[in-house]
């Protein structure tokens, strides 16, 4: 009797499945064929879960008619979806790219009183992002709040993730903080350190911060190696080198450093100027367990070429050849590049020889160095040369190589040629942009072309470049004639904080920075005798200070930054203060500077730099210090221009003394001097009659790997002269002919007065030998 009943229930149970699959095979047919206007009545066919299940997974059946049966289903009143339905039809959708159908399901959905599982919440968000449709992604999650359902932390790090590679980096930071809302769940640190990058590259430094705390505040999340290494690089390049420094000390007494995390330090530490404290950790790094890499090298070549460490420069490259690194284009770029600003011509283009040799493709960027080298070193003719010989071969030149060659002809007068070129330019397909227009526009100001408009407008025709030139003219000088709105109190515009001889006031409070440098005794007191890199340890345990700001810059300021447009009106500010200062017009030039800091535009460097130059030379001091002081009070680091300014002014003052402290301060604080710099040290150091530090900075010179210009020969000949040192003035000048550097005019004046002075010596020897006859 069991088996019989058994028997009945099993074919009972065939019959059934055998009429389910006659059922679907007959509404697939049906649907294929004429879709659902075929169909009959919904009440006349015995729907279910299961049938409509089969029929959503048949492969044979078009999605769109998988979605029409699904809608043709919730006609009658007697059948309700089930979450699993939904599911189904969500997930066809999703593949057949039907995301405009979605927003009409879920309403049904939430009518029906269902919710479909999380996982298929994820599969629409990633359909979504996928498709690039991120605000109906956002929807979803508000849908998903809505409707009750948990998302668990892995789907949220998936959703952060697509939506920073996407570049969608705003979405990503409203799910992370909505995400951390409840402090229920966290995203993960792999999802964090994305953000954390994205941010960084986006320059979002105010969001990166935010995160950062948000982070830092929780007690469910610990930054691992890569999320220090973030930090530390990102805060060190926004000058930030508290936070980095702190980082570097927290990360060390737990999870402990790796060779990204002293590449980041080394690269934090140059680009703040502090190459030597760079130089030092290099070597810490040699003795921790890790090997430099290849990026390690280049960015001490970089850093050392910068700061005119030529010696340094060119022994780590040595290095890094004997260790079977390959020094790739960049990192010839940056040496030749040094070389070059150090004077070192001959030595630059035998660099150049060597890299070409040795197999490294010469990018459009060496030859711009090149080119412009040589026209900084007075070999004009042998640039351009190069200039048309590339240009021959068509593939080595690009629009900043025709901008280089641009401005040296406009330094040179020669206006006609400069614009000769810029058609060439445009007829070869490069864009003009805003650097050439500024070389071009100083060159005409300065040969008095008051109808540059039309020349501007017949040679550079292509873009929208010229017409917001000409706009922004016209309006700025529509602003330069109304009467001034603000400060009719007649309060000065750069009101000085003390005076510009107390100039050491602005640098001496070490104290309240890292810069300031502990008695031995107590940085061995805090130093770990066993510590791998002691010298950082020094260094991190220097931070006092939680506003620390950064005092000196390694690069210097841009008058043209082509940040696009957000910089194009204070570029344009940049360009008109040069014709205007250079003209002498002073008023113009701080009226103008006046109506842009009212209208919000934020100054550069370039911008106080200039400014404050021409208070120096006009001897307005007290207005050059408050030039000064406002460029501290908007954290504007100062650059090797700022402490040339700086060592002009006080020389002019007569405070050589004061001149040589902030020498010293500077080179402590991992500055470095130029060129340009040891020309105004000698000078100023010479009127002062302190010939003994003349010479010893003529020696630091030449040690540092500068070779001394024309302009430094001509200032040792004339201060020595008139310091009554004829003999170092000649041995000067024998020197200077030796070096192969051409006299000038100026060397011409300075060699008549010298030869004035030894005449007078001679007749003042003769005389003492009269008299001393007529007296034996």
């Amino acid at each position: 009797m069991r088996h019989g009943r058994s028997f009945v229930v099993n074919s009972q149970g065939s019959h059934s499945q055998l009429g389910d699959l006659l059922l679907v095979a007959s509404l697939t047919k049906t649907l294929s064929e004429s879709g659902t206007r075929s169909l009959p009545d919904p009440l006349s066919i015995p729907l279910s879960e299961p049938l409509l299940l089969q029929i959503l997974r048949t492969k044979t059946l078009h999605p769109s008619k998988k979605l029409d049966f699904f809608r043709w289903c919730s006609l009658t009143h007697t059948f309700k979806h089930s979450a699993l339905s939904y599911s189904h039809i969500f997930r066809t959708v999703c593949r057949a790219g039907y995301l405009h159908e979605v927003p009409g399901l879920l309403s049904s959905m939430k009518e029906d009183g269902v919710v479909v599982h999380s996982d298929t919440f994820k599969a629409l968000l990633d359909a979504f992002i996928r498709s690039g449709k991120f605000d109906y992604a956002l929807e979803i999650l508000d849908v998903m709040e809505e409707l009750g359902t948990s998302l668990n932390t892995d789907i949220y790090n998936s959703v952060l993730a697509a939506l920073v590679r996407k570049n969608q980096v705003g979405l990503a930071l409203s799910i992370f903080f909505k995400l951390l809302q409840g402090n229920s769940q966290f995203p993960s640190s792999i999802a964090c350190n994305e953000l954390l990058v994205a941010l960084r590259k986006a320059d979002m430094r105010v969001e990166f911060k935010q995160v950062f705390d948000k982070l830092r505040q929780s007690n469910g999340f610990e930054l691992d190696t890569w999320g220090y290494n973030i930090c530390i690089h990102a805060f060190g390049c926004w000058g930030d080198l508290v936070t980095s420094l702190s980082l570097f000390k927290e990360m060390k007494d737990s999870i402990g450093p790796d060779l990204c995390t002293y590449n980041s330090l080394i690269h934090v530490l140059c680009f703040a100027g502090k190459v030597k404290d760079a130089l030092i950790v290099w070597e810490e790094l040699k003795g921790s367990g890790h090997e430099p890499d290849a990026f390690t090298y280049r960015i001490l070549i970089q850093g050392c070429s910068k700061s005119y460490r030529m010696a340094d420069a060119t022994r780590i490259f040595n290095e890094m050849q004997h260790n079977g690194y390959s020094p790739n284009t960049v990192v010839y770029n940056a040496l030749i590049d040094g070389l070059f600003k150090a004077r070192k011509v001959n030595e630059a283009c035998q660099l150049f020889e060597k890299m070409v040799q040795d197999g490294v493709r010469a990018s459009p960027w060496t030859h711009n160095i090149l080119i412009d080298g040589l026209f900084r070193n007075g070999r004009a003719e042998a640039g351009y040369t190069l200039f048309c010989d590339l240009k021959k071969k068509g593939q080595f030149v690009d629009n900043v190589t025709y901008s280089i060659v641009v401005l040296q002809l406009c330094k040179e007068g020669l206006l006609e040629e400069a614009l000769k070129l810029v058609e060439e330019m445009e007829e070869r397909g490069f864009v003009v942009d805003l650097v050439t227009v500024t070389s071009l526009l100083i060159g005409m100001y300065r040969q008095g072309q008051w109808d540059w408009s039309d020349r501007l407008m017949k040679h550079i025709r292509n873009g929208n470049l010229v017409p917001n030139v000409l706009r922004w003219k016209v309006d700025m000088e529509a602003l330069m004639k109304n009467s001034q709105s603000k400060r009719k109190d007649y309060t000065p515009m750069f009101p000085s904080k003390g005076d510009f001889g107390e100039i050491m006031d602005l640098i001496r409070d070490a104290n309240s920075t890292m810069d300031g440098v502990k008695d031995e005794e107590n940085l061995s007191a805090d130093t770990d005798p066993w510590s791998s890199s002691p010298y950082m340890d020094q260094l991190a345990n220097q931070v006092n200070s939680t506003d620390y700001s950064q005092l000196f810059s390694l690069s210097r300021g841009k008058r043209v930054q082509e940040r696009g447009v957000d910089s194009f009106d204070m570029d344009m500010v940049n360009t008109f203060l040069s014709i205007f200062l250079a003209k002498g017009k002073l008023s113009l030039a701080c009226k103008l500077f006046e109506i842009f800091s009212d209208m919000g535009a934020n100054p550069v460097s370039y911008t106080y730099n200039s400014i404050m130059s021409s208070f120096v030379k006009k001897g307005y001091f007290n207005e050059a210090w408050g030039v000064l002081d406002d460029m501290g009070e908007n954290v504007c680091p100062a650059d090797i221009a700022t402490y040339n300014v700086i060592i002009q002014g006080l020389g002019k003052m007569g405070r050589a003394d004061l001149a040589s402290s902030v020498l010293d301060k500077l080179m402590k604080q991992g500055g470095y001097l130029d060129i340009v710099m040891y020309n105004t040290l000698i000078n100023a150091l010479g009127k002062a009659g302190r010939m003994e530090e003349v010479n010893k900075l003529f020696a630091q010179m030449k040690t540092s790997g500068i070779n001394p210009d024309i302009v430094t020969f001509n200032t040792l000949i004339e201060v020595h002269s008139k310091a009554g040192r004829l003999k170092d003035a000649y041995k000067f000048l024998k020197m200077m002919l030796d070096a192969g550097c051409t006299p000038n005019h100026i060397t011409d004046t300075t060699l008549d007065f010298l030869g004035k002075e030894i005449e007078k010596l001679r007749y003042q020897k003769a005389s003492m030998m009269r008299n001393k006859d007529d007296s034996a």
